[in-house]
């Protein structure tokens, strides 16, 4: 009987501690498949929140490289040594970089930013100018605005003088001391393309302002202002037309005119006529140039600065695409409104060897007559990017 009852006991413990653990195990069960939901979900919050931070730091980038594209960054560079006579000097004569960005597909912005002669400071030559800071903006597909400092639309090289894009060392002086190249002034200009191989470009800009009294006295390089604070009481307005229709070809004519080059100080109106043509054909190039400035002042006339003009010849021929030769014949006079005045004659020849299509080394000869007398010649070295 005891055993009987010692054994009921035993059996009904055994079973209550089996009870006790399946009931257990059942809770434990729950809570970490509880716990496994918990982690599933904290997992795809997870993954959305990565997934969220990856699209951001894509649409990032793509604005970054957007922006990094619309914006360019280029320049050039002169290296000169020149012997003229008595006189050898070794000049960086420009140093210059360019900034462009296009803000959509209509509106761009241009700006370039210039070093001459490598040091600016008191009593030397050297300079820091801003030659161009302009915004241009699309009306249609035929015609464009702009706003800022302008490169004035006249000659060949005023617009284009990157060392590689011409002959010789030194720019021509024709372009240098009639025009006057390089020339840039504040205001707006505008260009139209009516048809294929025709432009139309007029700008209003602020004018020359010339000495009226000393050795430069009428003289229209000494004119430029630079865009410096300059004296705007009289503006000036230019126009040109160009055809580049036939391959090869470019004729081109520009006018302007101004009622006051002396900003005031002499009422003396003056106007620029200039033209000139570029013909390719093969390796064989020419280009010739006309220029000429006419001054209403009486005391101009009896300097005969009233009158002011040169032109130049300039055949050239590509031996390969690196080696080319050129020849220019140059004449010009700041006074030719005195029949007793000499005018200034330069003979070049030369060459180019370009080291690539962006780096250029340059020889030349030059021969002077008339006003002036000797000859000499010039080495050089020029780059753009």
């Amino acid at each position: 009987m005891n055993k009987t009852l010692i054994c009921s006991a035993i059996l009904a413990l055994v079973s209550s501690g089996q009870s006790w653990a399946n009931s257990e195990t059942e809770a434990l069960k729950k809570l970490i498949e509880a716990q496994q939901q918990q982690l599933e979900i904290l997992k795809k919050r997870l993954d959305d929140q990565e997934q969220k931070i990856d699209v951001t730091a894509d649409a990032v980038e793509d604005k970054t490289s957007q922006a990094h594209s619309d914006t360019t960054i280029g320049g050039y560079g002169e290296l000169h040594y020149t012997n003229q006579g008595n006189k050898d000097t070794l000049d960086f004569h420009r140093f210059v970089l360019f900034f462009g960005h296009r803000f959509n597909d209509r509106l761009r912005l241009f700006s370039e930013l210039e070093v001459e002669h490598s040091v600016a400071k008191d009593g030397g030559k050297g300079e820091v100018e801003v030659e161009q800071a302009y915004i241009e903006y699309d009306l249609n597909q035929t015609m464009s605005v702009r706003a800022g400092s302008l490169l004035v639309p006249v000659g060949i090289l005023n617009e284009t003088h990157e060392p590689i894009t011409f002959y010789g060392v030194e720019r021509n002086l024709v372009e240098k001391d009639i025009i006057p190249t390089t020339w840039f002034e504040g205001g707006v200009g505008l260009t139209y393309r009516p048809a294929p191989g025709w432009t139309i470009d007029s700008a209003i800009t602020g004018g020359l302002n010339v000495q009226t009294t000393g050795g430069n006295a009428y003289k229209i390089r000494n004119g430029r202002t630079q865009v410096a604070s300059a004296k705007a009481e009289n503006f000036a307005f230019t126009g040109r037309v160009k055809y580049t229709a036939i391959p090869g070809l470019e004729l081109a004519a520009s006018l302007q005119y101004q009622d006051d080059v002396t900003q005031g100080n002499d009422k003396v109106s003056a106007t620029l006529f200039s033209t000139h043509g570029i013909y390719q054909k093969g390796p064989f190039a020419v280009r010739a140039l006309y220029a000429r400035w006419d001054l209403k002042s009486d005391a101009a006339k009896l300097m005969g600065r009233d009158i002011q003009e040169g032109y130049y010849v300039e055949p050239s021929y590509k031996l390969n695409e690196k080696l080319g030769l050129f020849a220019r014949y140059s004449e010009w006079n700041n006074e030719s409104g005195l029949s007793s005045s000499q005018w200034s004659k330069q003979t070049s020849y030369g060459l180019n060897y370009w080291l690539d299509a962006h780096v250029v080394l340059k020889m030349d000869w030059d021969s002077y007559a008339g006003a002036l007398d000797g000859d000499g010649f010039n080495l050089g070295m020029g780059y753009q990017f």
